[in-house]
């Protein structure tokens, strides 16, 4: 399993190396930049798509743009109700999701590809607001997420961006499968 490609829920080894693979992705990139520009990007990605294209996957058992899109919109939810835990609560519990479970449960692979997109937009903007808007004080507020341990909105900021990151990259090589295709 690649740092990346993590499934079901992580133990402290797993959640340890999954943080540093996002962290590395982001470099040092401005977090916020890459927040603010992923839905662009995405939209971009998906001009002309057909919906066979939409659904292509990169490999057996990976995700179609379709679900990805799917995902980074529950993501996106997920990560709204945690800035707003940190900022208002202390110290509040962060509990983790399974994503495949989220992606079979929730039926992915049906949803309509520019909802989620529309849906992941506005959520980003909402998020977007809190992020650029946090002072120094209020990003080094904590959450206990439960895999990852203690994890300051500063910390959080820049495991979004990373995870942004990752899944424009997955886009990115399912394109190229679906160009070969």
């Amino acid at each position: 399993m690649s740092e990346l490609s993590a499934s079901g829920f992580l133990n402290p080894e797993q959640a340890q190396a999954y943080t540093a693979a996002l962290l590395h992705l982001l470099g040092t990139q401005n977090p916020l930049h890459v927040l603010r520009e992923t839905p662009t990007t995405i939209e971009r990605g998906l001009e002309r798509l057909t919906p066979a294209q939409l659904d292509a996957r990169e490999a057996p058992g990976k995700w179609s743009t379709r679900m990805v899109v799917a995902h980074l919109a529950d993501s996106e939810l997920v990560g709204g109700l945690r800035i707003r835990m940190v900022l208002a609560h202390e110290r509040p519990p962060l509990a983790p999701y399974d994503q495949d479970l989220w992606a079979d449960r929730l039926h992915y692979e049906r949803a309509d590809v520019r909802e989620s997109l529309d849906r992941f937009s506005a959520l980003r903007r909402s998020n977007l607001r809190l992020w650029s808007s946090a002072s120094p004080t209020e990003l080094s507020r904590v959450g206990m997420h439960s895999e990852r341990g203690e994890e300051s909105l500063e910390q959080m900021l820049k495991l979004y961006a990373g995870h942004d990151l990752a899944h424009l990259h997955q886009l990115a090589r399912i394109r190229i499968v679906v160009a070969g295709q």
